[in-house]
């Protein structure tokens, strides 16, 4: 069995994996709330012959992996599947139309990227079932990637131990092998409390907590000049009293930030926390803090990014109908002019590009294209040899947690440009276990890069 082989293998199966992003997209769950979507997770993968490994963890309630095969290389092919709040939407649709108004959705795609681990295991079970090879594929059910913490509290309970190295997914406007990117992260609570009294008779006698927030929020706007450029720190106020007349007793705000480096994000933690801190000493209140989640930026391996790379142009990509052209064009043509072209200039592609990226982005290229978002994969990168791809199953143009990325999430659009990634990662896999070779180096990369430290978990 070759890999053309495994490429038509997945083809003639990809009912099968639809069917698994298509229940997902239609039964949405949020973070902390993926029971179901774990439970048809589980069926579908021990009715593949695949063993069940769960957790005793309360907070890993919804995350477990399934298993086949025996002896290295263990490879870890990682599976999400919450959805958004508030994010509904009619698969397939060209305009924004909720299923169920302020429901949940995946406008992240989730589903496409629970559906891909699942394609690329059981393809990868095929391929030791047929050749009877020496290997193991573990299916990861990773939970609460929307928290940005599933992965890392899978992480503080050696959930990933015995794996060799890890694969994964995200659905994107394009094709890119990722080298690098996604930024580490901190989520951080900040909750004040002073002194209620009546805002027009006594005011000297209250001490407000809205006023320690809204001064803590200044403290950090303007210290955003002096932290490096490429850091992110954004803010919302969660509670800001009860009534213009009452002096807040109570008010709290939330925090998230980032950076390109762990180093970096517990840097500007330390500032920002001074920064509260602060704004209790100035106006008589207390301050209670909690690092609620955080996570790790993605730790580069070129071995597997060149070898994630072969399986690009080696893979067979699935061809779209008309209809499928015409969705993606009505998609990419919500979106606004300026950023369609900004998109378009970022990836390299010209004005003559179709609405569905059909090429690979050039390695030089690939390396620069920034990706500014979070993500827990980040934490696995730094517990082994990690390589994440990025495959066409969003129109060029279209970002994730919007109602077009939701779409076509929805729609044999995405699931197409999803069955593309599982054939990379069953690819990959058929490599991994015909060349030890290629194991060998990407391990000795990682040792190199992370100095032979151990992960630090962000969790404690």
């Amino acid at each position: 069995m070759n890999k053309k082989d495994l490429s038509m293998y997945l083809e003639q199966n990809a009912d099968e994996v639809f069917s698994i992003a298509q229940g997902l997209y239609d039964n949405p769950e949020v973070s902390e709330h993926e029971a179901n979507s774990t439970e048809m997770l589980k069926k579908a993968l021990r009715d593949n012959g695949f063993r069940i490994h769960e957790f005793p963890q309360e907070e890993l309630k919804h995350a477990f992996y399934a298993e086949y095969g025996s002896g290295h290389p263990v490879v870890a092919m990682l599976g999400e599947y919450d959805a958004l709040p508030g994010l509904s939407q009619e698969g397939g649709s060209r305009e924004k139309k909720a299923v169920e108004k302020g429901a949940p959705g995946h406008a992240c795609g989730h589903n496409l990227i629970g559906a891909c681990a699942f394609g690329g295991a059981i393809a990868a079970k095929r391929y030791l079932e047929e050749s009877g090879q020496s290997g193991t594929v573990r299916f990861y059910g990773c939970p609460q990637e929307e928290l940005l913490n599933g992965k890392v509290l899978m992480a503080k309970h050696n959930a990933f131990e015995g794996c060799d190295t890890a694969f994964s997914f995200h659905p994107w406007g394009a094709n890119i092998p990722v080298a690098s990117g996604f930024l580490a992260m901190n989520n951080m609570k900040f909750r004040f409390t002073g002194i209620s009294s009546h805002a027009g008779q006594a005011p000297e006698q209250g001490r407000s907590a809205l006023d320690a927030v809204q001064l803590s929020n200044m403290g950090v706007d303007v210290m955003r000049e002096h932290v490096i450029s490429s850091a992110r720190i954004h803010y919302i106020i969660t509670n800001g009293g009860q009534a213009p007349n009452i002096v807040p007793k109570e008010a709290s705000s939330w925090y998230y930030v980032r950076a390109p480096h762990r180093s970096d994000v517990v840097d500007i933690t330390n500032r920002v926390i001074d920064c509260q801190r602060g704004g209790a000493l100035m106006t008589g209140t207390t301050l209670d803090y909690e690092i609620s989640g955080g996570c790790y930026e993605i730790l580069p391996n070129e071995e597997l990014c060149c070898l994630a790379r072969k399986n690009y142009e080696e893979m067979d990509m699935c061809q779209y109908t008309e209809e499928e052209k015409e969705l993606a064009r009505a998609l990419s043509g919500s979106l606004p002019k300026e950023q369609l072209e900004k998109e378009m200039a970022n990836l390299g592609l010209s004005g003559e590009e179709g609405c569905i990226h059909t090429g690979v982005i050039p390695k030089d290229l690939a390396r620069f294209y920034s990706i500014t978002g979070s993500s827990d994969i980040g934490d696995v990168s730094w517990l082994m040899p990690f390589s994440t791809i990025f495959t066409a199953a969003w129109p060029i143009g279209v970002n994730a947690h919007t109602w077009q990325a939701a779409s076509a999430s929805g729609s044999t659009l995405g699931q197409k440009g999803m069955l593309y990634a599982s054939k990379i990662m069953a690819g990959m896999f058929y490599d991994l276990v015909n060349d030890s070779s290629i194991l060998e180096k990407a391990k000795a990369e990682f040792i190199r890069r992370t100095e032979g430290k151990p992960y630090d978990c962000p969790i404690k």
